[in-house]
């Protein structure tokens, strides 16, 4: 007991290490099944980065832990094994430092998307470094004047400063997420920032306990032992109570992680409660879908844009008419309902306007700008523009070839026979239909479609030809 009291090793020490390596591997398991599971493409934006740099900070943490407060029987023989290395610099700056600057960063964007109904004025990768500008020079100073002792314990006067540190940190989210807690958010946000409020307070109060706790009976072994093991464990508990997708990427957090239902939640407009969301209702015959009517028109129709886009996605082209999807179930949004609003609204800029997007469409400079520099998400004509441009492009690229491809001569099979389907019905029971009983999900395949043909390819290659 005495050795590894001082040079760790002790039978506890492994428990905390154990417990930390689990925290770890069930951090990690929770930030990548979703996309597994899903197989949902990894997107540029600065949500999907300050998740990864989460979850790098929290790795920081427990690892400088285990290497600063002797939870191995490791000799330090060189240089990086310092505890100012460990101590000061990975478990503040880039550990501790880190995972609270990213909570202060989303509830930041937040307060600016829900509560200004605005994109943030300031980068993520800018304001990330300049909220961690003060741990940074205080890891400076205290690299500087070197108050450390051999077991890596500050002493008795540098306490309070290296706590009013931390303290800083956690008012600065208690700031930021009391300026959004009138929001009536539908993914649980503000109960994830309530949450690493609680859970990062109460981790300073156990720590500050340890560390006084140190100072004043440094030589007694068992409490030696007993706060490392406080200490590690805490820090895996607050690693794990910090994570959350709901912040950043709202509609992941809401898919369920079981292949049977991998659609259950399979939109944004589906999440959000958006009436007929993803749902052909053939509630009466099937209307004639006319060549020589507009294509704006045209795709108002719903069971016409499923199809229009099954084509345009063989196409590898489908981004403009997806972007027309969204925009569309926007427009069910009530304008007194802001808060869905702006949730669709940043759904659609983060996964089609923002440059580098999983599903970036062929707009010009101009509108992109436009749209991002909007200062109301909510409005009803953000996305008017772009809307218009990319009817041109769609008229010019897709609109001629899709008369003469299989989709079209599927779709109008289909329409042949829903509408003799509804003249049966209508024969027998009269024009009641439930909808219960007719509904197909959107994300199905309502047309059964075949991989496109030679021919069809050829086509599809004679249009990307003409493209902007």
């Amino acid at each position: 007991m005495a050795s590894c009291a001082l040079q760790g090793g002790c039978p506890s020490d492994y428990i905390a290490l154990a417990v930390s390596a689990i925290a770890m591997i069930v951090l990690l398991a929770r930030s990548t099944l979703p996309f597994v599971v899903h197989k949902i493409p990894c997107t540029k934006g600065s949500g999907f980065w300050l998740l990864i740099i989460q979850i790098f900070a929290s790795f920081d943490l427990l690892f400088s832990m285990v290497m600063g407060i002797n939870i191995l029987k490791i000799k330090k023989r060189h240089w990086w094994q310092s505890c100012y290395i460990w101590a000061v610099w990975f478990e503040g700056p880039f550990g501790f430092a880190l995972l609270l600057s990213c909570r202060i960063v989303q509830a930041f964007q937040l307060y600016h998307i829900f509560a200004k109904r605005r994109l943030p004025p300031i980068r993520s990768y800018i304001l990330l470094p300049l909220i961690l500008l003060p741990w940074i020079a205080g890891a400076a100073f205290i690299h500087v004047k070197k108050p450390l002792n051999p077991r890596c314990h500050l002493r008795g006067q540098w306490i309070i400063p290296v706590v009013c540190l931390h303290a800083l940190y956690i008012v600065a989210m208690v700031f930021m997420t009391w300026s959004v807690q009138h929001i009536k958010f539908r993914f649980h946000e503000f109960k994830d920032l309530l949450q690493g409020v609680i859970v990062s307070a109460a981790s300073i109060g156990l720590w500050v306990v340890a560390y006084i706790m140190n100072e004043i009976h440094e030589n007694t072994e068992w409490l030696q032992v007993a706060s490392r093991f406080l200490l590690l464990v805490t820090a895996s508990i607050l690693v794990l109570a910090f994570f959350s997708l709901s912040i950043s990427q709202p509609l992941l957090s809401q898919m369920s992680l079981r292949r049977r239902e991998p659609r259950e939640i399979g939109t944004m407009s589906m999440a959000l409660g958006i009436p007929d969301s993803g749902l052909l209702l053939p509630r009466g015959p099937t209307p004639e879908i006319d060549p020589n009517e507009p294509l704006d028109k045209l795709l108002l129709n719903k069971r016409f844009r499923q199809s229009f886009m099954a084509f345009a996605d063989s196409c590898l082209a489908g981004e403009s008419v997806h972007f027309y999807e969204e925009v569309h179930e926007l427009g069910k949004i009530p304008m007194d309902d802001t808060v869905r609003r702006v949730y669709m609204a940043r759904h659609i800029i983060e996964n089609y306007i923002v440059a580098g997007a999983a599903m970036e469409v062929n707009i010009s400079h101009r509108t992109r700008q436009e749209i991002l520099g909007t200062p109301d998400l909510a409005h009803p004509d953000l996305f008017n523009n772009a809307i218009s441009e990319l009817m041109q492009l769609m008229k010019t690229n897709l609109g001629k070839d899709y008369w003469s491809s299989t989709f079209f001569m599927k779709f109008k099979e289909e329409s042949r026979s829903q509408t003799d389907s509804n003249e049966l019905m209508e024969r027998v029971i009269g024009w009641d239909i439930s909808p219960r009983l007719s509904s197909v999900h959107g994300a199905d395949d309502p047309f059964g479609q075949e991989p496109p043909s030679k021919g069809h390819r050829r086509q599809c290659d004679s249009h990307n030809s003409d493209s902007w």
